[in-house]
Parts: C-alpha cells; sequence; structure tokens
C-alpha cells in the first residue's frame, strides 16, 4: 500500500466517528463536563515504567530554552482542575509513550480520561460497564462482566501468593508454566516479577466475552491509588481487560498530598538506580493535592485498543489513519 494512504480502512474512520459521538452523548446526559488539557507539559512522569518524549521550548531571542514533556496521560492537569472546583469531568485526548511500539501499542494514541466527584471505586466500576456496553451494543455480544480480584487471580493462574509469596516461589513457579527467563529478568524487585508474571500467565485468558474488571492490587503497585481502608497491603485500583486486552486503569484517587510526593520520591530513586532521566516532579500537582482535591475515582481508557476489539482487528494500525511509522 503506498505509504501517503492511511493504514485504517474507511470503515474504522467511520467507527471512530460514531465511537466519539457516543462517548460525547454517554456524558453529556449525566452532566460530566468535557475539558481539554495542555499536551505539552512542564514536568514529566516520575513513574520508571513510562518514557516520556521530551522536547525544548526556545523562547524568541533566548540562548537556552526550556524543557516541555509530551504527556503521557492527562491525570495530572485533570487532577489540578478537580481541586480548582471542576466537578466530574472528562477529556478525549491524544497521549505519547516513549518505546512502546508494537502490535498494540503506538507511541502516539488516543485516551479517554474521566474523573467523578464523589464515586467510590465500586460506582466508577459501574459507570466503565455501562459506558463499554453503549459503545460496543452495536458489535459485541457481551455476557455479564466479571469482577476479580487480582491476588485470587495470580494465585490460580501463576500458583504463587502475589504478596506473600517467596522469590523462590515464583521463580519455580515462572519455571514450571514456560517463563525460566523470568527469574534472571527480575531478580528480587517484587513490581517486575509481578507484572511480567500477570502478563504473561493471567492477563491473556481474562475478559473473553465479557469485560473483566480486575481489583485491589498490590499496595507496592499503587500507581496513583489510595491504600484500601481495611487492608492496607492492597490498593483501591481496577484494571480493565476485555479479550484479552487490559483497555485501562482506574482508582479512587489518592488525595494526600504527603504520600503523593513520598511516591514520586521513591519512583525517582528507581529511576536513579536504573540509570534512568530524573524529570522534576509536578510541583503543581502537589500543591493542587495540597490545596484539596475532591473525593474522586478516575480511570484512564485506551480507545484504540477498544476499537480494535470492536473491528476485530490484528494490529493497533489497522484502527490508526497514520501510525508514528507513517506520520
Amino acid at each position: 500500500m503506498p505509504e501517503w494512504r492511511p493504514s485504517c480502512s474507511m470503515a474504522a474512520l467511520q467507527k471512530r466517528a460514531v465511537m466519539l459521538a457516543s462517548i460525547r452523548r454517554f456524558f453529556a446526559a449525566r452532566h460530566v463536563l468535557e475539558v481539554e488539557t495542555p499536551l505539552l507539559c512542564r514536568a514529566g512522569v516520575t513513574d520508571p515504567n513510562l518514557h516520556p518524549f521530551k522536547t525544548v521550548l526556545r523562547k524568541p531571542g533566548a540562548a537556552a530554552g526550556d524543557p516541555l514533556y509530551l504527556q503521557t496521560s492527562p491525570e495530572f492537569a485533570m487532577k489540578r482542575l478537580l481541586a480548582a472546583g471542576s466537578g466530574s469531568i472528562y477529556q478525549i485526548c491524544k497521549a505519547f509513550r516513549n518505546e512502546e511500539s508494537g502490535r498494540h501499542h503506538n507511541p502516539e494514541f488516543t485516551l479517554l480520561e474521566w474523573y467523578r466527584v464523589g464515586f467510590d471505586l465500586d460506582r466508577l466500576i459501574d459507570e466503565i460497564d455501562a459506558l463499554l456496553r453503549e459503545i460496543c451494543r452495536d458489535d459485541l455480544i457481551l455476557e455479564a462482566s466479571e469482577r476479580l480480584s487480582y491476588r485470587e487471580l495470580f494465585r490460580e493462574h501463576v500458583g504463587a501468593d502475589p504478596l506473600s509469596g517467596s522469590f523462590e516461589e515464583l521463580a519455580e513457579c515462572s519455571g514450571t508454566r514456560g517463563l525460566p527467563e523470568a527469574e534472571a529478568l527480575c531478580g528480587e524487585d517484587r513490581s517486575f516479577w509481578l507484572d511480567l508474571l500477570f502478563s504473561h500467565l493471567v492477563q491473556p485468558r481474562l475478559g473473553r466475552g465479557r469485560i473483566a474488571f480486575v481489583r485491589d492490587f498490590p499496595a507496592f503497585l499503587p500507581s496513583l491509588a489510595r491504600k484500601k481502608s481495611d487492608d492496607p497491603r492492597v490498593v483501591e485500583r481496577v484494571e480493565i481487560f476485555l479479550e484479552g486486552l487490559e483497555l485501562g486503569n482506574g482508582f479512587h484517587e489518592l488525595t494526600d498530598a504527603v504520600e503523593q510526593e513520598e511516591r514520586f520520591d521513591r519512583d525517582l530513586a528507581v529511576r536513579k538506580a536504573n540509570g534512568q532521566s530524573l524529570p522534576a516532579k509536578d510541583e503543581r500537582m502537589l500543591a493542587a493535592l495540597k490545596n484539596g482535591l475532591p473525593d474522586c475515582s478516575g480511570i484512564a481508557l485506551g480507545l484504540d485498543r477498544l476499537l480494535m476489539i470492536m473491528m476485530q482487528a490484528e494490529s493497533i494500525a489497522d484502527v490508526l489513519t497514520f501510525p508514528t511509522a507513517r506520520a
């Protein structure tokens, strides 16, 4: 196919337009405000697993420039709006992640992110379920959704306890399940162990013909979720899976600025140990938390992957106009 042409079909273009219109109707009916936040940001994420694109802003006549990052998600800016009193909000936008490319990844992708003030995680899951069924109703027949415990799934499919299993147990389980290289890759980093074993042994089984909500992640995989009040070993985090693909990541949001800054510092210590770049902490987001983030839950949902499933596409390029390789 000539390189100038889009990689997706005209049918995919039309399906995307219908999907976006459906999302906007869904939130308009619930009086959730659509917002826009910057794609270029002065602070990058600290998460060692994310690799932002970096550029430089050169003001007229200036010899040097200021570093800017293409956002990996609009989360920090949207939380600043929440702290400023926006009420419940949503956004459909582009996000960018370096070093992520493949059949299910494009470095530039489309996210739907929304925050519901006053919602706990159960209410947010109810709304995600309703939205996905609305979007997919003409393309997929979905059975009743599943709500599953991360710990129970891990025990069932990996054979070890993610919270208390020893590294020797994790190595034994990975070896007997066809992943002998895991021990050398993960060493004594429990986060690496869980990410690798969950993605290889658990995720492919999830969401077959139904939406799977996996919740209550170990507290050492916190992202921006708050700890569960009756069990601080886990956090109030949910991931959404459909046909073995991860579609989204949601939280009952952490509102404690002190704990958030401690998590940033831990991330930066890991990045330093790994020899990664050390982005500045997002002080404006921390200031917003100190001002007072309302009790809320939020979720980021990958729309390109959802479109892939709806159209039974083999590659994310099949639903994009011009993936990065053809941009």
